[in-house]
């Protein structure tokens, strides 16, 4: 059963499931990169469905999509950790 929610966020079970994994693995974003390619996929999927003028609070805006995109196809895949230690 869905909810009014999903339907105006269609990819929230997806932004949730970044969530719970970032905070599983101390917010280690290489550990969820399956994850989050899950939901810029969905997103796309909801911007050549609705418009890239369209917005929905799951997603980022379509430009914004469309560099994370690009980045992950040449391989920049994650955030880099900062290590905060004084060594």
């Amino acid at each position: 059963m869905s909810s009014s929610s999903d339907k105006t966020d269609p990819c929230k079970p997806e932004a949730c499931a970044i969530q719970d994994c970032l905070q599983q693995n101390n917010y280690n974003e290489s550990k969820c990169s399956k994850i989050i390619d899950n939901l810029y996929l969905c997103c796309k999927k909801y911007y050549e469905k609705n418009g890239s003028d369209k917005q929905t609070t799951c997603c980022p805006k379509f430009n914004l999509l469309q560099l994370k995109l690009k980045q992950r196809e040449l391989g920049k895949i994650d955030a880099e950790m900062v290590d905060s230690r004084k060594g």
